[in-house]
């Protein structure tokens, strides 16, 4: 289910000319695949750490870090309560079931670090493949962001924290115009910082990402034309997941989706993966990915604190 209609903006925004721009929030690549067989996206050799490893950044394929987990997760206790639903109920009601009980888990998280890998189509443009590190506390809302690729944003960084610098976020290029222009304040949701984005860092997530997909499917079972099924064992960089899959047959106004799938880690019972595709423009062609988001070396309450979100870090290159 997508978060929301395909005009709006997320995460963050590339380099402008006058001013810093950060482009960067559960999902295969441009054409849909069986779930159950997927072990898209497939590690980088090494499985070396997010921040400091070097990247391949391939036009059509992420090249995805090897997740760090263990070996548990098929036989987890938590795993997803995921399965048909019941007689004469909307398919989708087994989802939100799921979703509803899934985000009271989540919310009681402190804090958690990941890789991330994003694509999005923007004006019709499927935009290449974005990688990033990402810190993210929960209370207050608050986000760190190291952009590992392209080449051309590498070394980007982006902070926000809900309650300060009256909504704005700090941001920096690098090269010369790090130099130049060092740090600025940029709107989460004005056009600096939407530029090339679907969606502001302000919804960056897997809660956000929840909560969006809960939005959209509590309006979608008011309509038919929706089919749904689950894959058990679908495979993430080697992360066991249940797989929920989503299908509109016929385009409609109502639906702002042809084809989504959600990756659920059984072990952790949060969504790592979120993908969605357009119908196709010809009868009996591919359909067309919209967006897809993956959360990759997941580590769940670090124990973050203020200074991991201050600009004053000593790590960080603000200045």
């Amino acid at each position: 289910m997508p978060c929301r209609n395909v005009k709006t903006g997320f995460w963050l925004p590339s380099v402008a000319a006058c001013a810093v721009l950060v482009g960067l929030c559960l999902a295969s690549a441009a054409r849909a695949v069986n779930p159950a067989d997927s072990q898209n996206p497939q590690p980088a050799a090494g499985g070396t750490s997010a921040a400091s490893a070097p990247l391949k950044l391939p036009k059509m394929r992420p090249a995805y870090h090897l997740a760090e987990r263990s070996e548990a997760a098929l036989a987890a206790p938590v795993a997803p309560a995921l399965a048909p639903g019941q007689a004469n109920e909307h398919p989708l009601m087994p989802v939100l079931r799921w979703a509803y009980a899934g985000m009271v888990d989540i919310e009681k998280i402190q804090d958690y670090s990941a890789t991330v890998a994003k694509r999005e189509r923007i004006g019709g443009k499927l935009l290449d493949y974005e990688y990033m590190f990402v810190k993210l506390r929960q209370k207050p809302f608050s986000v760190y962001l190291y952009f590992l690729g392209p080449p051309e944003e590498k070394g980007q960084e982006v902070i926000y924290v809900e309650g300060q610098n009256n909504g704005n976020m700090w941001a920096h290029g690098v090269g010369i115009k790090n130099t130049l222009i060092g740090k600025v304040l940029l709107k989460p949701d004005g056009p600096v910082a939407m530029r090339n984005q679907r969606y502001p860092v302000t919804e960056l997530g897997i809660l956000n990402l929840t909560r969006r997909l809960v939005e959209v499917g509590e309006d979608n079972k008011n309509y038919g034309e929706c089919e749904v099924k689950f894959y058990e064992g679908a495979k993430i960089n080697g992360r066991v997941c249940t797989c929920i899959e989503v299908v509109h047959p016929v385009p409609r106004r109502n639906f702002v989706f042809h084809l989504a799938r959600i990756f659920v880690d059984k072990e952790i019972n949060m969504p790592i993966r979120y993908e969605s595709f357009d119908w196709p423009k010809e009868a009996g062609g591919p359909p067309e990915l919209l967006e897809e988001y993956t959360y990759l070396n997941l580590k769940l309450n670090n124990g973050f604190a203020d200074a991991d979100f201050d600009v004053k870090n000593p790590n960080y290159k603000f200045r």
